[in-house]
């Protein structure tokens, strides 16, 4: 596939390592344009995901489910941003959680052997991709501390701050899961709380 040099995965690899042109030209070459409805399962539990995703329209999430049918739900992906569900897709290993969409979208694609292969050969590649996953344990520790350290409204106002667009863009009943509080407070912080 053929990407421009002013698509915006260019810019989310190059956030944090500039690639030679060499490297973008071969990055840009491994990935294919897929789509999917709405509310379709992209990775299911139990499967390894082969797929690094990268989003060009849509919201997705990446949610874990118990042996009770709860669920709690991990991360939102939408554009521009990669999703999949990274540790199975690294490890190669049968994933733990499920990887959805919940409006339709449209994805870029890379199989994790071809990315693999980039990264052993292209030094300028494997830093990036190094750097990129040293910045997302940096927010997963973050969204840790978060979770077992803030109330309930300290977390509603956190994710304000951080992503003040996220109210537009994803259901509310999926918000209030990944902040781990009841619809109900969730309602009420939406009409009290203001950042």
């Amino acid at each position: 596939m053929t990407l421009p040099d002013d698509h915006p995965l260019k810019q989310a690899l190059q956030t944090h390592v500039a690639l030679p042109e060499e490297d973008w030209t071969l990055m840009a070459a491994i990935w294919t344009r897929t789509t999917a409805r709405r509310k379709e399962i992209i990775t299911r539990a139990g499967d390894v995901e082969r797929y690094l995703y990268f989003v060009e329209e849509g919201v997705q999430r990446v949610f874990y489910t118990d042996e009770q049918a709860r669920e709690a739900t991990i991360v939102f992906t939408y554009a521009p941003s990669f999703g999949g569900v990274l540790d199975s897709l690294l490890m190669q290993r049968p994933s733990r959680y499920f990887y959805e969409t919940l409006t339709p979208s449209v994805f870029l694609r890379t199989p994790f052997a071809e990315m693999q292969r980039l990264m052993d050969t292209r030094p300028a590649i494997s830093a990036m991709v190094r750097l990129s996953l040293n910045v997302t344990l940096s927010g997963v520790l973050e969204r840790l501390v978060e979770l077992q350290c803030f109330s309930s409204e300290d977390k509603f106002k956190r994710l304000l701050q951080r992503s003040p667009h996220i109210l537009q863009l994803v259901p509310h009943k999926y918000l209030a899961n990944y902040l781990g509080i009841d619809a109900t407070n969730f309602s009420k912080f939406m009409n009290r709380v203001r950042i």
